[in-house]
């Protein structure tokens, strides 16, 4: 048995904190019991939390560490991703993912929403202490493709689940797929129970969709691809229709919209009338790092939508760490609290994940136990904080 005491005691099976409150675990980190901290116990100055779900992972790409110029908006971005694509040997990347998910267990990641494009992380993910749920992402853009493009995921499916992972086919974005593929994707994913899907990231996607025009539309037809249908609408709600060419309405899968930078009202009343258990995950730093823009949280809480966290890549951000993501969404939304910002990066992450045994601190339960230290006298993070696993 174990027992660990600290200054605050984030639960999360509401908001707020236990105050001078210890943790008792038995040997293999089932939680016991939750109470009191007693005289003898060492107190941590600082919180401690369930372990966190990374929502929102590409792992694959971590060996794109440091090569990327920051700001240039997302067709830059895509430029630079497809140049830099495949530039370090197998052995390297390999290598660069595996300290990547090292470090995130280290600091405190239980489980993850991770997507692939490829088996590289196939065999480092079947082996490591994080839960990994594998997102197989379907890129095409030639209506003709949509088949074949179909048929080879399917394939990479069979070789993830020779590597026992759960792992199951989902789109990427709207302005890297034909319509036909995209549903086709989309319902391979309701069909799982998981889908994962980028959505309004960027101003350039809104304007590719609504209007025809803007970089991301340039960049697609100077490369001689099929671009997206001009519908005048959004990019999410041109989603949504696809999912309507799917089936009836509304969707039992559980469904992650990472990043929606761009969203709005109109847009989320349509999510709510289209999906049942919809979720968003947050990704800022990535935001930042490639348009200096975040999402419109006020107007997601307001809405009272499921928010996630994730750390997107080391191709669009400089680190993995989910607390940094805590941290900037704190700066920038002050008005949350700490302990609504841990709800997002771990209860709602194991929510979207069905991992119900992890994101809350609770008998029988063994979701891990993070430290977070250097909090202000509010309890709040500081740019010191630091998160590491305890168990």
């Amino acid at each position: 048995m174990r027992r660990i005491a600290a200054r605050y005691v984030y639960t999360l099976e509401g908001e707020k904190p236990l105050r001078d409150a210890c943790v008792t675990l038995s040997d293999d980190g089932t939680v016991v019991s939750i109470g009191a901290a007693e005289e003898g116990d060492e107190i941590l100055e600082g919180a401690l939390c369930p372990g966190f779900v990374n929502s929102h992972c590409h792992v694959e790409l971590s060996y794109m560490k440091g090569l990327f110029r920051k700001g240039t908006g997302m067709a830059g971005f895509i430029d630079q991703i497809n140049a830099l694509r495949d530039t370090k040997s197998p052995e390297e990347k390999l290598r660069d993912l595996k300290e990547a998910m090292d470090l995130m267990w280290d600091r405190g990641v239980s489980a993850m929403a991770d997507i692939s494009n490829c088996a590289d992380s196939f065999e480092v993910k079947s082996s490591h202490p994080i839960y990994t749920r594998t997102f197989l992402e379907v890129f095409g853009t030639e209506p003709e493709d949509a088949e074949r493009v179909m048929a080879s995921v399917r394939e990479l499916q069979k070789k993830a689940e020779s590597f026992s992972l759960d792992a199951a086919p989902t789109p990427h974005a709207c302005y890297t797929m034909s319509p036909e593929l995209l549903s086709a994707a989309s319902a391979a994913g309701l069909e799982a129970g998981f889908l994962s899907y980028h959505s309004e990231e960027s101003p350039e996607e809104e304007e590719m969709i609504r209007s025809g025009s803007g970089a991301m539309w340039e960049n697609r037809r100077a490369a001689g691809m099929s671009v997206p249908p001009v519908t005048g609408k959004s990019s999410l709600l041109y989603f949504l229709d696809r999912l309507r060419a799917v089936g009836e309405p509304p969707f039992d899968g559980h469904v992650l919209l990472v990043h929606e930078v761009c969203m709005d009202q109109e847009g989320i009343d349509a999510v709510k009338e289209v999906l049942n258990h919809p979720f968003v995950a947050l990704c800022p730093l990535s935001n930042i790092f490639i348009h200096n823009s975040l999402p419109p949280v006020a107007l997601m809480r307001q809405n009272k939508l499921k928010i996630c966290v994730g750390t997107d890549s080391l191709s669009s951000n400089d680190d993995l760490d989910m607390l940094k993501e805590l941290f900037c969404l704190q700066c920038n939304f002050p008005e949350v609290s700490l302990g609504e910002l841990l709800v997002w990066a771990c209860r709602n992450g194991a929510e979207f994940l069905g991992r119900e045994e992890l994101g809350t601190i609770a008998p029988e339960k063994r979701p891990g136990i993070v430290f977070i230290d250097h909090l202000d006298r509010s309890g709040a993070l500081t740019s010191a904080s630091r998160s590491r696993r305890l168990i």
